[in-house]
Formats: C-alpha cells, sequence, structure tokens
C-alpha cells in the first residue's frame, strides 16, 4: 500500500498468507518483506519450484533484496552506504533501483534485467514488472518527478512509464508501452503513446486466481484503426467502379449512386 491509500479491488493478484494484506511496509521487518517477496514468486511464476531455487537464481529477487538493505538506510539517512550497496546490487543483477524508490509489499521482478526505478518511483503492493521496464522521470528539478505505480499493476516487458503519473490500482501496460499521463485503476494501456484500451471486466478470468498476463492478447487500436480505413476505401473504390460502368454505358448516375 502506497503512503496510506486504500486498499485496490477488482484484480486476481494473489496476496501472502501469512501476513495481514492491508498493512504498509514501513510497518515490517526487512525480512518479513523478503520473505513475502520470496514467497510471491510462486503464485506468479509457474516455473519457480521451490524457495531455494528462487533464493539462488532469481535475479529479480537478489534486486529486490538488496534494495530492502539500501532503502532503510537511505529513510535512516545513511546515504553513501545506502547508495553503495544499491550499486553493488546494480552490479550483481542489472537492476537499477534507487534506495529512495517506496517499494511495496510482496514486489516481483520477473526475468530480472535492465529495470530502471528512480528515486522518487512509488511503488505498490503486490506489483509486477517484467525485463526491460522503467520507471523514469521527466524533469531535471528536484522533488516528485517519477511515477506512482498502485497496487496490483503489471507492466510487461520493455514497457516505460515516465514522469510524476499515477498508474491506478490493478492496470496492465503492454510489453514496449509508452506510459506518459495518468492511468485510471483496472485498466489495460497499450502503444507509443499509451492508449486505455481495455477495462478489468473484459478481461479472461484465471479460475486458480493466478494473473492473466493476457500478453498475446493485447488489443492494437492502431491496428483496428486502419483495417477500419482500409475497408472504407476498398468500398469506395467499389462504387467509384460501378459509377465508371454506368457511365461508359451512357447511363447517367442516379442522384443516391452519385452521392
Amino acid at each position: 500500500m502506497i503512503m496510506g491509500s486504500p486498499k485496490w479491488h477488482g484484480t486476481e493478484v494473489p496476496l501472502a498468507a501469512d501476513a495481514p494484506s492491508d498493512a504498509p511496509a514501513a510497518s515490517f521487518s526487512v525480512w518479513q518483506l523478503i520473505r513475502e517477496d520470496v514467497n510471491c514468486v510462486k503464485a506468479r511464476d509457474p516455473a519457480a519450484r521451490h524457495t531455494l531455487e528462487i533464493v539462488l537464481t532469481y535475479p529479480g529477487v537478489h534486486a529486490i533484496i538488496w534494495h530492502r538493505l539500501a532503502s532503510r538506510l537511505w529513510r535512516r539517512g545513511v546515504k553513501f552506504p545506502a547508495r553503495f550497496l544499491s550499486w553493488l546490487g546494480r552490479f550483481l543483477t542489472n537492476v537499477d533501483i534507487h534506495p529512495g524508490a517506496t517499494i511495496g509489499r510482496r514486489f516481483f521482478i520477473d526475468h530480472g534485467a535492465c529495470v530502471v526505478i528512480g528515486e522518487t518511483a512509488e511503488v505498490g503492493d503486490d506489483v509486477t514488472l517484467y525485463h526491460g521496464v522503467t520507471l523514469g522521470g521527466t524533469s531535471w528539478t528536484a522533488g516528485k518527478r517519477h511515477p506512482t505505480l498502485r497496487d496490483g499493476v503489471l507492466v510487461g516487458a520493455g514497457a516505460k512509464i515516465l514522469g510524476p503519473i499515477t498508474v491506478g490500482a490493478g492496470c496492465r501496460v503492454g510489453a514496449n508501452s509508452v506510459v506518459i499521463e495518468d492511468v485510471p485503476p483496472a485498466m489495460t494501456v497499450v502503444g507509443i503513446p499509451g492508449r486505455v484500451v481495455k477495462p478489468t471486466s473484459d478481461r479472461r478470468k484465471l479460475g486458480d486466481g493466478r494473473i492473466d498476463l493476457e500478453h498475446h492478447l493485447m488489443p492494437d487500436p492502431v491496428g483496428e484503426a486502419i483495417v477500419s480505413l482500409l475497408d472504407r476505401i476498398e468500398f469506395l473504390e467499389a462504387r467509384l467502379t460501378h459509377l465508371q460502368g454506368e457511365r461508359q454505358r451512357g447511363r447517367p448516375a442516379s442522384a443516391d449512386e452519385a452521392a
């Protein structure tokens, strides 16, 4: 949960069973948060088999462990050691999370690689990022300049979310999308720039409560517009051909046909 915001509703992201789902991350110890981060992987990655494998071989888990440690130092005013731990985590995992970023509970970076999370970014509970995601800033000035992801957001591979915008609870951001404006809760966003194309009510539901990634079912609003234009052009060409045939036979076209 971000900064005491209300718990999100309407999505099927599994929660850890051994802790209250609405308690803020700041009220937990680092080790409790890391335990939740490890446990949530089994619910979101079908390739995960057992805890030891997750702890030893998942770079996304390693990245959030380094961040949890660096973030506690940062918030206690121990800036340089926090930055050093952050750099070390980036060196080892290829995931760059600024220690000033606020990360909620049960955070998962799947296929952790080339993920960048800026200093003033805020990430809620039960958020999932894929490789290549950037939560970046768009201003040189101090203050809030990175995005806020509410609870239950899923961001596809290569997506860029830029600026001090808010992505509502339960949203899905399609792979390689570029989001530069606020997104209402429970929406699907695709494209460059990102466009809202699908609400939660239209998504396919999974019976076991797992996240429905829908990476292969993402709508293509640009493609749909092009198809509509091609259909219209085909219709107009057929009408033009008909009118030309009528004139060649010597009969003037009717007013309805000319229209």
